[in-house]
């Protein structure tokens, strides 16, 4: 028997792997959810907490978590939102819109001193800030080792006008377009769009994409009315006596408003909610009928858009690239080398242990949601269960 492709013998595997994570004490719960031709698959095991608040709560579609890295497709489908209404061009500079990041001057070696430069080739795009290769972003240095590192590092979390402000007044780290960077470019962009609207970055994002796809938990805040939804996330280590110590609980620092407003990192959203973005992206930028892009601009945001050369010189290890490219926002595969997810799947994993991807060729959504700090960690052993449990219940 199959649901929807799925055989429902071979989703028992699902519910089993999730119970070995909540029985090994390495998260308190845990969702997973596959959805295939219309049908949806929702399974959730565990609570909100070890211990404390939330720990006779059962998690579910509606647990509310923070996304972290997944935030960053998010923020990519809004600015193309802003493209289509000619707001916004992929190839225009974005002088107009950020002055602070107009006639940049770029490191000549991103290990020198920062006042060692040479003035940047072109201005900063739209599309560069898509594509991460904007000319700054995460440098992975020890402290004291390369300036420019300490000197992203030190910028903090002000409102966005002030992160604009002090990120303008570093160099680049490579020129704009040379190679892919990580992380700053979504905030950047989340930047643009309030300029470009007038308005909070939130209040577009959840205009132009919360509200429509019905996604009424996602924002940069969770309300005291529904905190008690709210999952505590953890360390990723625990303590030397063997427990998880946590890192953030519902009442803590996602319950006031954000003063950054990060695209790169900083919403909270649900199971439910992002399987209707998602689904939107699957469906080519419809959601129950209400149109969120068009099937153009799915197109062009799952798209690979890293040349060989500039993942020759990118990402965080040697081969990082070797399969897998770049969109707007998110990672395309590009050579399929496990069980799953298919060559021209996209999607982005997050920092607490969310992970997504869509899968056009299966026509298949599946997403992975815990609170559990450094787990979305492709390279994690966890990762490949997960995946593999996914496709191997597909049936047809």
């Amino acid at each position: 028997m199959s649901a929807g492709g799925f055989s429902a013998k071979r989703l028992v595997r699902v519910r089993d792997l999730l119970e070995r994570h909540v029985d090994s004490g390495f998260v308190p719960g845990l969702v997973m959810v596959l959805a295939r031709r219309g049908e949806v698959h929702v399974e959730a095991r565990g609570t909100l907490a070890f211990q404390g608040a939330g720990s006779e709560v059962p998690m579910a579609g509606d647990t509310i978590v923070r996304l972290g890295s997944m935030s960053k497709p998010i923020v990519a489908a809004c600015a193309m939102t802003l493209v289509e209404d000619c707001t916004l061009r992929l190839d225009d500079p974005v002088d107009d819109l950020l002055p602070e990041l107009a006639d940049m001057r770029v490191l000549g070696d991103p290990t020198r001193p920062l006042d060692e430069t040479v003035p940047a080739t072109r201005p900063i795009t739209l599309r560069d800030m898509l594509t991460f290769t904007m000319g700054t972003g995460t440098v992975l240095a020890e402290r004291g080792t390369a300036p420019i590192a300490d000197a992203l590092d030190s910028i903090g979390e002000p409102h966005l006008d002030e992160w604009v402000r002090r990120l303008g007044a570093l160099p680049l780290v490579h020129q704009p377009g040379e190679r892919w960077m990580y992380h700053t470019a979504a905030d950047a962009t989340g930047a643009l769009i309030a300029r470009a609207t007038g308005k909070s970055f939130g209040e577009a994002l959840r205009e132009r994409i919360c509200d429509p796809l019905g996604m009424k938990d996602t924002g940069f805040s969770v309300s005291a009315d529904r905190l008690d939804r709210f999952a505590t996330s953890y360390h990723r280590d625990s303590a030397p006596s063997g427990e998880a110590v946590v890192e953030d609980l519902p009442d803590g620092a996602f319950s006031r408003p954000a003063t950054f407003e990060s695209g790169g990192g900083g919403l909270v959203s649900t199971a439910d909610d992002y399987l209707a973005f998602a689904s939107a992206l699957l469906a080519g930028g419809t959601h129950r009928g209400e149109r969120v892009l068009s099937r153009a601009s799915v197109a062009l945001m799952t798209t690979d858009h890293l040349t060989p050369e500039q993942k020759a010189i990118s990402g965080f290890w040697p081969g990082y690239f070797d399969s897998m490219g770049w969109g707007f926002g998110m990672s395309v595969i590009t050579r399929c080398r496990r069980i799953g997810p298919s060559v021209g799947s996209y999607g982005w994993p997050g920092f607490y242990g969310t992970a997504w991807y869509n899968d056009p060729a299966e026509d298949m959504t599946a997403l992975v949601v815990m609170q559990r700090a450094h787990m979305g960690d492709q390279t994690l052993p966890m990762w490949s269960d997960f995946w593999t449990t996914a496709y191997q219940a597909i049936d047809d």
